[in-house]
């Protein structure tokens, strides 16, 4: 008969969860990291290592160490420069990197397991390095694929030095995995295509909806739309990072052809690199129709989603496959349809089209999301059943229980 006493128990793996945003960042990745690493720890010994607050909570401490809902937490010091300036963000990235080599190093032993994001996009590459001279196995979660985001935001040319090298490097980071996770099937072909040959563990993983705080509420609809006059407006929102990689463009070139419109009214919650050419193109064409508002925090999510009548999703051209807006499955779960400016043939298009619970716009085709708005304005019967179709989408496939057993399946 064995002994059951606790010094003949098997100590369970540890798993490092590498990543730049972790609580109490309210980011999407610090979010789902924190989620995710919470999520994990029935089944390993989980360490989140992971940089000071410097987004939404920036200026305010967090201990360098502390233990959180099971997980040990390692917050890493690096660099803590404006964000929106590209040169200044792209020294944070290398300074926490740097970090997270000398980290690694130090305290990553054979046996363990590593997950790292791809948010900075450095990050894994340093994490790779660091493993393979620990032998740790690593698995690499890809939120958004470099350089391919890099080159479809206009920052580096597909034919250039710069993209090549970053290229070579993402496939060396790719042999290097023990597995990938992407969160789009869009994503994974091009992963699949981009690991032909090495045999690659490859899985889609999406992200989920926060079906315990966001969930069709009339009073939070109420509410929002009291705070800032849009009592009898036909409200389009966008919220959420205003980046490069956002097509705002579109939007806004909608918002022009509609500003004769009085009933509708777009909105732009968040902030972003894009942000200030909004606010003057907002100025210049003199459009009364658009309404722009400072970030709020994750805890507030419920009344500004349940405050519009259509939700936006965009991303430019030639992001198939490179990235996956995780603002979609809020909007499910809050009951709305979706406008989405993407790709027909990347993830939201998949959902979108699939559930019918939205509309998909061709990028730079303003056009085509006036003509949705129209459609919206004079079918309101039809915007309530998609809406209804979104919810019940959001909890039957997009859910936090279903993502963290998939994760456990895969890193187990």
């Amino acid at each position: 008969m064995s002994d059951p006493s606790p010094t003949n128990r098997r100590e369970p793996p540890r798993l490092w969860i590498v990543t730049e945003l972790y609580f109490p960042e309210e980011t999407s990745t610090g979010y789902y990291m924190t989620r995710i690493a919470e999520g994990l720890t029935s089944d390993f010994d989980v360490h989140a290592v992971a940089g000071f607050p410097n987004y939404l909570y920036k200026g305010e401490t967090a201990p360098e160490f502390e233990i959180r809902n099971k997980v040990s937490i390692h917050r890493l010091r690096s660099t803590r420069f404006d964000k929106n300036s590209i040169p200044l963000k792209a020294l944070n990235m290398l300074t926490f990197s740097i970090a997270i080599l000398i980290f690694a190093l130090r305290r990553f032993k054979r046996g363990d397991r590593v997950l790292v994001v791809t948010t900075p996009p450095s990050l894994p590459f340093f994490v790779a390095f660091a493993s393979l001279l620990k032998g740790v196995g690593m698995t690499l979660l890809i939120h958004d694929t470099y350089p391919e985001i890099l080159s479809a935001s206009g920052k580096i040319d597909a034919g250039s030095f710069s993209y090549s090298i970053l290229q070579s490097t993402k496939n060396w980071i790719y042999k290097m995995a023990e597995g990938i996770i992407v969160v789009g099937r869009d994503m994974e072909v091009l992963a699949r295509s981009q690991t032909a040959g090495l045999n690659s563990r490859i899985a889609t993983i999406s992200n989920w909806a926060e079906l315990e705080t966001v969930f069709p509420d009339h009073d939070c609809a109420t509410k929002f739309r009291a705070s800032h006059g849009l009592e009898d407006k036909f409200v389009i929102l966008y919220a959420g990072n205003m980046g490069y990689p956002n097509d705002l463009e579109t939007i806004v070139a909608a918002a022009e052809t509609l500003k004769l419109e009085r009933r509708v009214q777009f909105v732009f919650l968040g902030g972003g690199a894009k942000l200030r050419w909004l606010r003057q193109r907002v100025v210049t064409h003199s459009l009364s129709n658009v309404t722009i508002l400072d970030a709020k925090p994750r805890s507030e999510q419920n009344e500004f989603l349940n405050g519009c009548d259509l939700g936006i999703v965009s991303l430019v051209d030639r992001m198939k496959g490179v990235s996956v807006p995780s603002r979609t499955y809020n909007l499910l779960a809050a009951g709305k349809p979706i406008l989405g400016i993407v790709d027909p043939e990347s993830e939201v298009g998949f959902v979108i089209r699939e559930n019918g619970v939205g509309f998909v716009i061709r990028h730079g085709h303003p056009e085509d999301l006036v003509d949705a708005v129209v459609a919206g304005l004079e079918n309101p019967e039809t915007l309530r059943e998609m809406g209804r179709k979104g919810r019940e989408l959001a909890l039957q496939n997009f859910n936090q229980e279903s993502a963290l057993e998939e994760y456990r399946r895969f890193l187990g």
